[in-house]
């Protein structure tokens, strides 16, 4: 981490919050959740299975065995929620909606009482002044979809594109900000390559299949969402996981390595949004491993429908390098190695290392290469934060985190990125897939034997510095 500005406390020891220079007033702050990780009632009101109530009964999938039944019981305590998202000062709540609550089964007609909660919860959040900003898809498919293929499969995408019409015919006349997916590099590579994430699969030609069909999905639920628009306002766009890849030296091997790295990592999704093609180093790498993407006439015109917003998830950056640490150039399928190089930097609870100068240089080059207007939808970070004796939740790792990003992001701004708007991950603690309940985000605690939340005091320092920043 780059080193902190010292910072003056206030009585409750909490580091003083100050306005970000290079923000305007009319920034979008707001907070995200998803539906799978807050919700719990998974059998309530029609809801059926997703994949990850599933994958969370496979035995070791999941640290403790555990699960999103309950999580965060927001299905139940969604006013109370609202209310303390609008104690935070935010003008912006994200969240998802659950694929198998809308429209259970993946098929078939709206589910009236799952739609009915996000009703009641998006007339709440405008009846405090919040904006909705909705997520379609937040990783839970519905577990029939996954039976027929799932995501490998072209028909997920176009079943995709009839949720997404349900979803917007419902709450279209009130919410005017849309995202397709979250996370399609997690949805693909963790789930179909890795198996470390729902549906658990370990096949690469099959990861790389659902890449080409979760674009595709994204562009056909965006051609049925601007068509039911028709003249209503909307705001359409995509959220990626991004981070800034550098070589760990100067060596050619490890210019490549970077290259490759960004190329699975970035470009492989960017080129298609906005491009309408796929980069040709990245097909030249699959095709060396037997893989060819599954497009099909008219494809890459799809995907490329027009984006109004990029949302960038940012945690870290990475450093690559050429060469493995016994010498060697190639791997053992005989392809070239990319190696992942620590900056040296301290580490959240995650083991991610901390570069927020990295979301400043990842952002100028979206800017350069892309050219979209952007929104920070998550950042933040898990560290192993305790409630204090008072009652209090003192977490000073997590504030000079999200300083040292919102101040990455303004830098960002003042040398000519158009972003937009910070989205802090996560409103409160809640189920962190595969981690189970182990690792903590939330700017709000939650203990998970009472339900009962506790704003942190990172939570008082973000709205301190929305107050502020607003108020200059």
């Amino acid at each position: 981490m780059t080193a902190a500005p010292s910072r003056t406390t206030v009585p409750t020891g909490r580091p003083a919050a100050e306005a970000v220079d290079g923000l305007p007033t009319d920034f979008r702050w707001g907070v995200a959740t998803s539906s799978y990780q807050i919700e719990g009632a998974t059998e309530a009101d029609g809801r059926t299975p997703s994949i990850w109530d599933t994958f969370c009964r496979v035995p070791g999938a999941v640290e403790g065995g555990e699960n999103g039944d309950v999580a965060c019981d927001h299905y139940r305590r969604m006013p109370q929620d609202v209310a303390l998202i609008a104690g935070l000062g935010v003008d912006t709540y994200r969240f998802s909606l659950a694929w198998p609550r809308i429209q259970p089964h993946g098929s078939g007609p709206a589910n009236a009482r799952g739609l009915a909660f996000y009703d009641r919860l998006v007339d709440e959040l405008l009846a405090r002044d919040i904006t909705p900003w909705v997520t379609l898809y937040h990783w839970d498919l519905p577990q029939e979809l996954e039976d027929a293929g799932g995501w490998p499969l072209r028909d997920t995408a176009e079943r995709f594109a009839d949720y997404a019409a349900l979803a917007y015919a419902a709450l279209g006349d009130r919410v005017r900000h849309w995202t397709t997916l979250n996370e399609p590099w997690c949805s693909a590579w963790l789930g179909y390559h890795t198996g470390e994430h729902a549906p658990g699969r370990r096949n690469f030609g099959d990861a790389m299949h659902a890449v080409h069909h979760l674009l595709l999905g994204h562009g056909l639920a965006s051609r049925r969402l601007r068509e039911a628009a028709g003249n209503r306002p909307l705001e359409l766009g995509i959220t990626l996981n991004l981070g800034h890849h550098a070589p760990a030296g100067d060596s050619a091997a490890d210019v490549a390595a970077a290259r490759a790295a960004d190329g699975m990592g970035t470009r492989l999704y960017l080129d298609p949004l906005v491009h309408g093609r796929y980069p040709e180093d990245v097909l030249e790498s699959l095709a060396a491993r037997g893989v060819t993407m599954p497009v099909r006439d008219g494809d890459m015109e799809t995907i490329a429908a027009p984006l109004d917003v990029l949302g960038v998830n940012y945690y870290s950056s990475h450093l690559h390098s050429g060469t493995a640490e016994d010498g060697s150039t190639t791997d053992a399928e005989g392809l070239p190695v990319v190696r992942g190089v620590a900056h040296g930097r301290p580490r959240t609870a995650m083991g991610w290392e901390i570069v927020p100068e990295g979301l400043t240089e990842l952002l100028l080059r979206l800017q350069r290469d892309y050219g979209l207007p952007t929104v920070i939808t998550e950042n933040g970070a898990a560290f192993e934060d305790r409630p204090a004796a008072d009652g209090s939740v003192p977490d000073l790792d997590r504030i000079a985190y999200l300083d040292d990003h919102i101040r990455a992001v303004a830098r960002a701004r003042q040398r000519g990125a158009d972003v937009r708007g910070y989205f802090a991950w996560s409103l409160m603690d809640n189920f962190e897939w595969a981690y189970g309940y182990a690792k903590r985000f939330g700017i709000v605690r939650v203990d998970y034997d009472t339900q009962r939340r506790t704003v942190k005091d990172s939570g008082r320092w973000y709205a301190d510095t929305i107050r502020a920043t607003r108020g200059r």
